[in-house]
């Protein structure tokens, strides 16, 4: 499987081998809904709380005798029965990750970047090496790609001009060749990626 490799002024310049293995993988869709899953639930917190009727503020003493008051009995006024009173069954921090083996994830990551390579959504480039740092000098060489939606782009975090570029545009996203997860592939119409950390992502997913 070959893909074309161009420079940053859309001009071909070579062709790059790409291992069937990685980027000829079967569409696996349940696997992909599983990775992008756990990546979602890996970001939440999990700081949410709520109070225990031990925790809110309140005597414990009992607020009148047992009988013969005509009010309803109860023991203490932190009963979840009132107001300012302990939640029962309420939210307590936890954690929300969910557990993918390392191949679950390699696989999940295989078979969303040989989507893209089979719809064409693959760019390669010779390298991207951009002559400044500013965000609109990025978009113009991706629109003379042929990059006109969400984008991700791939290569080293030393590529200091690429990341302080992309970082003012939330249609374009930055990320390491070894950063790189199933919900930026699927969630990004195209992805950009330079020859070096194409090789360099293979050489992952290869083992």
């Amino acid at each position: 499987m070959k893909v074309e490799v161009k420079n940053l002024d859309n001009q071909a310049v070579g062709e790059l081998e790409l291992p069937e293995s990685v980027f000829g993988y079967p569409f696996k869709e349940h696997l992909i809904h599983l990775a992008v899953e756990a990546w979602r639930a890996a970001q939440r917190r999990g700081t949410h709380k709520a109070k225990t009727r031990g925790e809110v503020q309140g005597s414990g003493r009992k607020p009148w005798r047992q009988k013969g008051t005509g009010r309803a009995r109860v023991g203490s006024v932190r009963t979840p029965l009132w107001r300012s009173g302990g939640t029962v069954h309420g939210p307590q921090p936890r954690s929300h990750e969910k557990n993918l083996s390392p191949r679950e994830k390699r696989n999940a990551l295989k078979s969303a970047l040989s989507r893209k390579v089979a719809e064409e959504q693959l760019v390669v480039l010779e390298n991207f090496e951009l002559e400044s740092h500013k965000t609109q000098d990025l978009m113009r060489r991706l629109v003379g790609l042929g990059v006109a939606e969400k984008a991700l782009l791939v290569d080293s975090m030393e590529n200091e001009n690429l990341m302080l570029a992309s970082r003012n545009n939330p249609a374009v996203k930055a990320v390491d060749a070894l950063a790189i997860n199933v919900y930026d592939v699927v969630g990004r119409s195209q992805i950009v990626v330079s020859r070096t950390a194409l090789q360099r992502l293979t050489e992952v997913l290869e083992k």
